[in-house]
C-alpha cells in the first residue's frame, strides 16, 4: 500500500473518507456510508420507541424526521441504482419508523401506512432528490459545477421534441457510468411528465413531483 513520510512517521492512505457528511469507499460502493446510517438510525428509533408512550403522533412524526428521516435523506442522490440489498436496509428504517408513529403492528400491512403518512418510499426520495437538484440546475439555482453536466437537448432542426424540455442522456459504457450524475439525472428528467418539466416554481415543482411520485408507487 502506498504511504507518505513525514519525518519518521510513515502515513498510510485511508481506504473511505468523508465529505459534507457522507463516507466514500475506495470503490464508490457506499457501504460505509448506509452502514453509519443504519447503525445511527437504529440506535435513535430505539430510543424513541422506548418514549413513544408519553408522545402524541404529531410529536414522535417530529422527532423522527429530526433524527431518522434527515439521515436518510442526507446525500441520498448519491445511492441511486445501488443494488437492492442496500437500498433495503434503509427501507426497513423508514418501515420501523413509520410503525412507531402510527402505533402499527408489524402484521399490518406498511403500504396504507406509509400513504396515510405521505411518505415516500426509499427509493423515490432517491429519485425526488435527484430531480429536485436538475430542476434547480436548470432554473439557475444550483453551482455551476452541477449545471455543466446537464445539456439541453435541441434539435437540429425545428421538431416536436424541441419544445419538450428534454435533456442529452450521455451513453456509458459501464454500469457505474449509469449511476453518475451526468448520465442518471437526464434519463429520468426526461420520463417525467412535460408539465413537471416545465414548471419554473421550486415550491410547485416540488409538490407536484411528490404527487407524482405518490401516484406511482401508490397506483392513485
Amino acid at each position: 500500500m502506498p504511504y507518505i513520510s513525514i519525518g519518521d512517521a510513515r502515513i498510510a492512505p485511508s481506504l473511505k473518507a468523508r465529505n459534507l457528511g457522507v463516507i466514500f469507499d475506495s470503490s464508490m460502493t457506499l457501504q460505509p456510508h448506509i452502514n453509519n446510517i443504519v447503525r445511527l438510525s437504529s440506535y435513535h428509533i430505539r430510543n424513541i420507541g422506548k418514549i413513544r408512550k408519553y408522545l402524541d403522533k404529531s410529536a414522535t412524526e417530529k422527532v423522527i424526521h429530526a433524527f431518522v428521516t434527515s439521515r436518510l435523506d442526507n446525500g441520498n442522490a448519491l445511492l441511486y441504482s445501488l443494488p437492492n440489498n442496500q437500498i433495503s436496509r434503509l427501507q426497513r428504517l423508514q418501515i420501523t419508523a413509520a410503525r412507531i408513529v402510527t402505533l402499527s403492528r408489524k402484521s399490518c400491512s406498511i403500504t396504507p401506512i406509509l400513504k396515510q403518512l405521505h411518505w415516500l418510499p426509499i427509493s423515490q426520495r432517491i429519485i425526488f432528490k435527484l430531480m429536485l437538484i436538475v430542476h434547480k440546475a436548470l432554473n439557475g439555482k444550483a453551482p455551476h459545477y452541477i449545471s455543466e453536466l446537464l445539456q439541453v437537448y435541441t434539435p437540429s432542426r425545428n421538431l416536436r421534441s424541441s419544445s419538450m424540455l428534454l435533456l442529452i442522456e450521455p451513453k456509458s459504457r459501464h454500469s457505474w457510468g449509469d449511476r453518475s450524475f451526468s448520465s442518471a439525472a437526464p434519463r429520468i428528467w426526461n420520463s417525467l411528465p412535460l408539465n413537471l418539466r416545465s414548471c419554473l416554481c421550486t415550491a410547485k415543482f416540488k409538490s407536484l413531483l411528490k404527487t407524482y411520485l405518490m401516484s406511482q408507487v401508490f397506483n392513485d
